[in-house]
């Protein structure tokens, strides 16, 4: 292929910038979301329904998830591996974040829309017809759980079939990689415990112990990218030998 028109030291850069950007964003976002005990549900169902930006932070949210996925699509093409296990666990991953964004799309569906429909309706009832508002908005609350937890599940699965692929690829140091591993497990840790129990202080750590790893390894993939030159990333270079 033309160096003039593809380098993969361009696309690895693409890759490592829309993947921290899409993270710090998120995190941002994130800290506007309406605040309490998110599994005390009259009370935080007040919350929800007092809440005036809950559009613009789920709207924030749902667009740095997509350019967090975007810069995992953009890594499956930086990486170009052409045989072997690192191959078809890149094709499996950006299948995976695929799938992972459409879920987010239904998940911010149920919570950025239905839900605070359904609290704004439970706020303003009558007292005679709150406890079926109410009803309604719980429901709505249980299949979030349930679409969150699918999608952790896709973006675990995701992250770590691309730590597979990039621990053998041998300009990237293994250590990224084995944090991006970490860092799946923790969203299946989020899938799990969220899809059982709600949103309660053990889904809370493992969000937090999944925004310290995947900035950590974003931040050395950014550093590595910027860093690299397209002569270090010949054939000889793109698939680490098995030890």
């Amino acid at each position: 292929m033309n160096n003039t028109t593809f380098s993969p030291c361009k696309s690895l850069r693409l890759s490592a910038s829309l993947l921290l950007m899409g993270q710090l964003l998120y995190i941002v976002a994130t800290q506007f979301h309406a605040d309490g005990d998110a599994n005390n549900h009259p009370a935080v169902f007040a919350e929800y329904a007092g809440s005036e930006i809950w559009t613009v932070v789920h709207l924030g949210q749902f667009a740095s998830m997509a350019i967090l996925l975007a810069g995992l699509l953009a890594l499956f093409l930086a990486l170009d591996v052409q045989a072997g296990a690192a191959r078809w666990a890149g094709r499996f991953g950006a299948v995976s974040a695929t799938v992972t964004l459409a879920l987010y799309g239904v998940l911010q569906a149920v919570d950025g829309v239905a839900l605070k429909q359904a609290v704004n309706a439970w706020a303003s009832a009558p007292d005679a017809e709150k406890a079926a508002h109410f009803a309604s908005a719980e429901a709505i609350r249980w299949l979030e759980w349930r679409v969150r937890s699918y999608q952790n599940f896709s973006l675990s699965l995701a992250l770590l079939l691309f730590a597979v692929a990039l621990v053998r690829t041998a300009w990237v140091p293994r250590p990224i990689a084995y944090l991006m591993g970490l860092s799946g497990l923790t969203y299946l840790a989020q899938g799990w415990v969220v899809g059982s129990e709600g949103f309660s202080p053990a889904h809370t750590i493992a969000i937090v112990m999944a925004w310290v790893l995947n900035l950590a390894w974003m931040i050395w993939l950014v550093v590595v990218a910027w860093r690299l030159q397209d002569s270090e990333l010949g054939d000889e270079g793109v698939d680490r030998p098995a030890v």
